[in-house]
């Protein structure tokens, strides 16, 4: 099978869509498909072009047999709300010109949070006569409304009948969560073209491994500390200005460990400062070959979203790499699709959002009792391969086939 993607976040980018993509895209590729996706010069989310690259009106590189096409976009931080539309439109349009010119494939799919991509997709589909398929990685614009990046408007009622639209137009859509289907059901979209495939942990990269003791001493870390780590973006739909709340009223040897960036890190960094919060360390964002180094230093995981009752529909990809870490996972969230995944395996503890005294018991309570992370990194080891990414490939394939129908698969699998 031939498949066009469009997704404008793409490694070198570390954020959940550029590891999702990326990472079944090399199952796809070792399975015989070939695979082009059209994305933008590596940007996110500081709106900085990445060393060795430059944002280029089209440009064509290989990385594990994957076929990626870079495109030309007017780039901003992730943060605010009109020059990150601009940036959106602008990968829309680029991304469209691009898909035009490609060799004929058999699928165009596009992934979001953010739609734009996904009309770009569609017009591609559209306009090729092709088959489209829509993932859904996320309820936007619902989910910008959430983080107060936008107001209920007009124009925001407008881009929801643009979301429907899409959904109706899509010949499969592949949701990430129970939720989202459940949500798009209860807004007409037909259930039968609707398929949920679990996010997923690449299990050749996160695996349980012995403390990086050379990266503690560097981190400043002694040997009787006792961790709580977040690896990921810190944005607007985290709510982490709760981690500093309890990290305030815990004892110094318990160490919050934050590696990452985001809209809302320099006003963490800064009231953290401000507060003279010595077991917090803020690191910068790392390259994806070193996430496990970090990952290896905590005796927690900690996962953690903001209070709003959106986010009781999503699963961070965070739990699954804490999972193939055997970590124990500790979620902070409203309750909904996470927190039941949580308690079903067995792997960690559920915390309500934006409660740091439930936040700062949960911490200690794993902190004194070692035989309780001990079972919970246990049941997180054997209950990582049901989530790996080679199975999340897979169901997503079956989705796009489905998406092109039995006849044209048949053919091409005589044809390969």
């Amino acid at each position: 099978m031939d498949i066009l993607f469009l997704a404008d976040n793409f490694p070198p980018e570390r954020n959940a869509q550029a590891s999702r993509v990326y990472e079944r895209a090399v199952y796809w590729v070792r399975w015989g498909h070939r695979i082009t996706v059209i994305t933008c010069a590596p940007n996110f989310p500081e709106g900085k072009v990445y060393p060795g690259y430059k944002n280029r009106l089209y440009q064509v590189e290989y990385m594990d047999g994957i076929r990626v096409v870079r495109v030309k976009t007017f780039i901003a931080p992730n943060q605010g709300t009109v020059l990150r539309i601009l940036d959106f439109l602008s990968y829309m349009l680029a991304a469209f010109l691009a898909g035009l010119v490609q060799p004929r494939p058999d699928v165009v799919v596009a992934t979001s949070p953010q739609f734009f991509a996904a009309v770009a997709g569609w017009a591609l589909a559209a306009v090729r006569r092709l088959p489209f398929v829509l993932e859904l990685s996320d309820l936007w614009p619902e989910s910008v409304v959430a983080v107060g990046a936008m107001r209920r408007s007009v124009a925001l009622e407008w881009i929801e009948r643009l979301e429907l639209f899409l959904y109706e137009k899509a010949a499969r859509i592949v949701a990430l969560t129970p939720a989202f289907k459940a949500n798009l059901i209860s807004r007409g979209v037909r259930e039968d073209k609707i398929d949920v495939v679990l996010n997923g942990v690449d299990l050749n990269r996160f695996i349980p491994q012995p403390k990086n003791k050379e990266l503690a001493r560097n981190l400043g870390l002694a040997e009787a500390d006792f961790v709580v780590g977040y690896i990921g973006t810190l944005g607007m739909a985290h709510g982490l200005a709760n981690v500093l709340e309890a990290a305030a009223e815990c004892p110094d040897d318990v160490r919050f460990l934050i590696v990452g960036t985001g809209a809302e890190r320099t006003t963490l960094v800064a009231e953290a400062e401000r507060r003279r919060l010595c077991n917090v360390i803020f690191v910068p964002p790392q390259p994806k070959q070193r996430i496990a180094a970090y990952w290896s230093l905590c005796d927690v995981a900690l996962v953690h979203l903001k209070n709003a009752p959106l986010f009781a529909t999503v699963i961070p990809s965070k739990i699954f790499e804490a999972m193939g870490m055997g970590l124990p996972v500790l979620l902070v969230s409203p309750r909904g699709e996470a927190s039941s995944l949580i308690e079903r395996e067995g792997v960690g503890i559920w915390v309500p959002a934006g409660d740091p005294g439930r936040l700062r018991q949960a911490v200690l309570l794993l902190r004194s009792n070692p035989n309780l992370r001990a079972n919970y990194a246990e049941r997180s080891r054997v209950a990582a391969p049901r989530y790996s990414r080679e199975r999340q490939a897979a169901e997503t394939l079956k989705s796009l086939q489905l998406a092109l129908g039995r006849d044209r698969v048949r053919i091409l699998a005589t044809a390969n």
